[in-house]
């Protein structure tokens, strides 16, 4: 018996809280907001505030608990995104970008290339800054992944 659907989202720095807010209260979807420290969320009874301990990846290692074939996941942390994708959620990166099980690969190989150019002294650069079209993107993918796990429970 699966649960029902779920949001997680690794708030501390999610550009895009709102957008889930709003794409969750348009399909009644439950959000659950994880964050390291007290964040204000909306007091609306579907979303739900967790606050885990300031220990490292306190918040990852509560969200890849309970991630699962019902969930949804909003995170940029691409280590805590393949432990999701593992356990069988849908996760997408705050610019809507889905991780995947052909893609978490490539993006840990990535990651952990720039880390290791970092540690060298090498000047990578950051990411680049999160623009309107990111927020449009991610706004389409969350919508896209709340009704196609929807239809996918309901046997359509």
């Amino acid at each position: 018996m699966q649960g029902p659907l779920t949001i997680y989202v690794d708030a501390d720095a999610c550009p895009v809280k709102d957008e889930v807010y709003r794409v969750a209260g348009r399909h009644g979807v439950h959000v659950v907001v994880v964050a390291n420290a007290f964040l204000n969320v909306p007091r609306e009874p579907w979303i739900e505030r967790v606050v885990v301990s300031d220990r490292l990846d306190a918040a990852d290692d509560w969200i890849a608990e309970r991630a699962g074939p019902q969930a949804i996941v909003v995170t940029a942390d691409v280590p805590l995104a393949s432990r999701c994708v593992k356990a069988g959620a849908s996760v997408l990166a705050p610019n809507g970008k889905a991780f995947t099980d052909s893609s978490i690969g490539m993006a840990l190989a990535t990651r952990d290339l720039m880390q290791s150019l970092r540690e060298a002294g090498a000047v990578t650069g950051g990411p680049k800054p999160f623009s309107p079209k990111d927020r449009s993107a991610f706004l389409g993918a969350l919508d896209r992944a709340v009704v196609r796990l929807r239809r996918h429970a309901s046997g359509a």
